[in-house]
């Protein structure tokens, strides 16, 4: 593989995963531009949620590696070397961001459809 082309990483995810990539796909950007919009909207990051976020992460690292596995029909037994473990780690860490900006995004909406949103609690006075 002397160029990188594009169409050959999503001919080969595609062949992996089938139509589960295009609703990774979907999420990933619906979750981004959630948290785009509530970042915007709120001017700030809220540590609350966003810690509690954080925990909610780590399950979706870990549901990251249960697909991980499950896609490709090997256990983590099957790991070999050091890039093996290399790659592991970063599809748990790609989970867990994933997730943790999805679930800021949805819990920030929800704050901001039920009034507990700092960008509410501004634009209407009420502390």
């Amino acid at each position: 593989m002397q160029s990188f082309d594009i169409a050959v990483f999503v001919s080969v995810f595609l062949e992996m995963m089938g139509n589960i990539l295009w609703v990774l796909v979907a999420l990933a950007v619906i979750g981004i531009a959630g948290f785009v919009f509530v970042v915007l909207q709120e001017k700030t990051l809220v540590s609350r949620r966003l810690l509690r976020c954080e925990a909610a992460g780590i399950l979706g690292g870990v549901g990251a590696l249960v697909l991980m596995a499950w896609v490709t029909m090997s256990g983590f037994t099957d790991a070999g070397g050091p890039v093996d473990w290399l790659l592991i780690g970063i599809i748990f860490g790609t989970g867990l961001a994933g997730t943790t900006i999805l679930t800021y995004a949805v819990w920030g909406l929800v704050d901001m459809m039920t009034g507990r949103s700092p960008a509410t609690v501004r634009t209407t006075g009420t502390a």
